[in-house]
């Protein structure tokens, strides 16, 4: 049996991500491995609400701050950091978005849970990562648990409910 001492960084890390509003395995999968629907906590709704962001407003990001005007990109599942590269609505760039990304599936899925703007607080959102005509999906050479993209770029759209 492992020690309390072995385990207490496993539970700051779980407890870090369960501050963050990052799911901890709550999310179901479909059979392809992509998330399944999930509901917009009450907290992310007012303050969008607060905010004045609608459902479908957009803008572009940069998928990951780690690899800037890099391409192909290559993303693995878990938390990611993304920035938003133009404003959106009152979200000025380079606001950071704080979220997941599930490679599981054909195409990459990736849900923000989270923004902090340059000189601000963190404040809950509920957004997902688009690109047009498919091009999040996966490139030849993706292995379980990652995938390579050809592009480091996406728009993201603020959403009331992950579907």
């Amino acid at each position: 049996m492992p020690s309390i001492r072995a385990l207490l960084p496993l539970a700051f890390v779980a407890l870090l991500l369960a501050a963050s509003g990052c799911p901890l395995g709550s999310v179901p999968l479909r059979p392809d491995g992509t998330p399944g629907p999930e509901k917009c906590p009450e907290e992310a709704l007012k303050a969008m609400r607060i905010l004045r962001l609608r459902v479908g407003d957009s803008a572009w990001i940069d998928l990951d701050v780690n690899q800037l005007d890099t391409s192909p990109i290559t993303l693995y599942d878990g938390p990611i950091e993304s920035m938003v590269s133009e404003d959106l609505g009152p979200l000025e760039s380079p606001t950071r978005l704080y979220g997941r990304v599930w490679t599981g599936g054909p195409q990459v899925v990736i849900r923000y849970y989270e923004a902090r703007p340059p000189d601000g607080d963190i404040i809950p959102i509920c957004a997902v990562a688009r690109l047009s005509k498919g091009q999040l999906k996966k490139l030849p050479g993706s292995k379980p648990g990652m995938a390579i993209l050809d592009y480091p770029r996406a728009g993201v759209d603020v959403v009331d409910a992950f579907r």
